[in-house]
């Protein structure tokens, strides 16, 4: 069996499954945010429930619209905030204490290797980075599971992405995962687990690792999956509250397709409007003038991205014309990015450094697109209107070509600085 087919088998108590059978999963974690949650409390509700199947394994975080951008948003909140008081749920974040989801559950330990996790959000695909199985889910779906720690799921076809070699200087896993996207298309693993492996893969650290399988869905994909392994441990160790089991693959495990891909040869990527299947190399994407660089998102909010983005805007000035946002991931981040000196770095630079949030990603607040604005980004979405107006138009990219962009005024690398 693949890695996929073995977490759905232990999660239903079966000795084996296959690609299309359905299967009923005892849930390790359920997950919500801000926009979902209120939606999957009415159904809750609707459907009788009184009480959640576990305290502890039901998340809810404010991240979409917090700080809270107006009354709706505020409203919404609320209605999840009370709902966590009333049913004694312990994982509740908002402000000072959370951050992003997609980084928060992860960093505070309560998705692990192994796991099997729901969340009413698409982007939860990625914890699969830690070798668990990981699928975003509707709110009714959302509502059922709260109420009783189950769901069921066709298992899907998996699908192997071999990527061989060392990257390149300013490469990241945010590339890799924009070139497979530019390879298949947005629905080329359309409800398929979409495993990373090679010696490329082994060789990333986990926040790579997060970028890569937090965009699966961009594909169409089910679930994204990484093997754990030491760097896995490494990172879970410090963290993990509970017990753990990390699953490979079978070596004779079937796969619906398989690429290999040499690493050693891909440039940084920029996904041009509006689908993230867009991919070109950067030596390809031409003279494109920014409005915006935003550096931030589920996909790229963690210490390192930061870190990196850093890296190319120490002792530069942003360009005039641009408004460079940058937001921290976690309020855990931001301290830790003020420490090492980074938000002075950033404010040195011209940017706006905004609280945790999903904020622009979702064209939410924080950073919301004119008629006719461009920005570049690195969140993982570039639909039409995504960060605001119908006509303005999203790029997206790694830290590093997003922060030489906002110095360049243009989308271009750091090379070129």
């Amino acid at each position: 069996m693949t890695i996929t087919e073995k977490l759905l088998a232990r999660a239903a108590d079966l000795d084996a499954c296959r690609p299309g059978d359905f299967v009923t999963c005892k849930l390790d974690m359920v997950l919500a945010n801000d926009i979902t949650a209120p939606i999957a409390i009415d159904q809750f509700r609707e459907m009788g429930a009184t009480a959640v199947f576990d305290r502890a394994k039901v998340a809810l975080v404010a991240d979409h619209s917090t700080p809270t951008k107006d009354i709706k948003a505020a409203q919404l909140v609320k209605k999840m905030r009370d709902f966590a008081r009333e049913m004694g749920i312990v994982n509740f974040y908002e402000g000072c204490h959370g951050g992003i989801e997609h980084i928060i559950l992860p960093d505070f330990g309560l998705v692990l290797p192994g796991d099997v996790v729901i969340g009413a959000d698409s982007h939860t695909c990625t914890y699969g980075a830690l070798g668990a199985f990981a699928t975003g889910v509707g709110s009714t779906d959302a509502a059922a599971a709260m109420a009783t720690g189950e769901c069921w799921f066709r298992v899907p076809e998996s699908m192997r992405f071999r990527f061989s070699g060392t990257l390149r200087p300013w490469v990241t896993g945010k590339d890799l995962i924009l070139y497979t996207i530019g390879q298949i298309g947005v629905d080329g693993a359309r409800y398929r687990a979409m495993e990373f492996v090679g010696e490329t893969i082994e060789n990333l650290p986990m926040h790579e690792r997060f970028t890569i399988c937090n965009m699966a869905i961009e594909a169409g994909g089910k679930s994204g999956i990484i093997a754990p392994d030491d760097t896995t441990k490494a990172y879970v160790d410090q963290r993990a509250k509970r017990d753990y089991v990390m699953l490979q693959s079978d070596a004779d495990a079937d796969y619906a397709e398989c690429y290999d891909w040499d690493a050693s040869v891909l440039e940084p990527q920029v996904s041009f409007p509006h689908l993230p299947e867009n991919a070109r190399p950067l030596s390809a994407v031409g003279e494109v003038p920014i409005d915006q660089a935003v550096v931030g998102a589920c996909t790229n909010g963690r210490l390192e991205d930061l870190r990196l983005a850093a890296e190319v805007l120490k002792g530069r000035t942003v360009d005039p014309n641009v408004r460079c946002i940058i937001i921290p991931g976690s309020q855990e981040i931001h301290l830790q990015a003020t420490r090492e000196g980074l938000v002075e770095l950033f404010l040195e630079a011209g940017c706006v450094v905004s609280p945790p949030t999903c904020g622009p990603c979702l064209g939410g607040h924080m950073g919301i697109l004119a008629e006719g604005e461009r920005a570049i980004a690195t969140t993982n979405r570039n639909f039409v209107g995504r960060m605001g107006h119908v006509t303005s138009e999203v790029y997206l990219a790694n830290p590093a070509v997003t922060a030489a962009s906002a110095v360049l005024g243009r989308i271009g690398g750091p090379d070129e600085l």
